[in-house]
């Protein structure tokens, strides 16, 4: 899915209810409106990597507060108050480029909230506050890796 979601300072209403769409809950087909600023993030990792515009592997977009239960009770690291139920996260990864080089560049945005999952290979943005986690982690790799 490739769209123009912005013009200048005016998002497009229709290219962000087809993102809304997109970014659905996939278990149950809810689709909830999407902090535009959180595409503004995402244009401007893209960029900050030195890949405007490139391709983007959606891992999670919104999550009813049923499924996020569901994932809590099957996994570790998912939030009970998990901002991709407030449509302001987004789990990613984009390919050819390195989950930590990804990471490094969200961080530097200093944009939100910032997740690595080395095991799971993608990222979490959020438009939440600046802080950064990682789940599984080894001990060698440091918070600012």
């Amino acid at each position: 899915m490739s769209f123009v979601y912005r013009r200048d300072d005016q998002y497009i209403p229709e290219a962000l209810a087809k993102l809304d769409y997109f970014l659905r809950d996939h278990r149950t087909g809810d689709v909830r409106h999407f902090d535009p600023r959180l595409c503004d993030v995402l244009s401007d990792l893209t960029f900050s990597i030195g890949h405007p515009g490139g391709e983007i592997d959606i891992v999670f977009g919104y999550r009813t507060p049923s499924t996020n239960e569901a994932l809590r009770a099957h996994s570790t690291g998912v939030s009970k108050n998990s901002l991709h139920m407030q449509a302001e996260a987004i789990d990613l990864r984009m390919p050819g480029i390195n989950t930590l080089k990804l990471r490094k560049a969200a961080l530097a945005l200093r944009r939100g909230g910032v997740l690595l999952s080395p095991q799971s290979d993608f990222i979490h943005v959020d438009i939440g506050h600046v802080r950064q986690w990682c789940l599984n982690c080894p001990a060698s790799l440091s918070p600012g890796d």
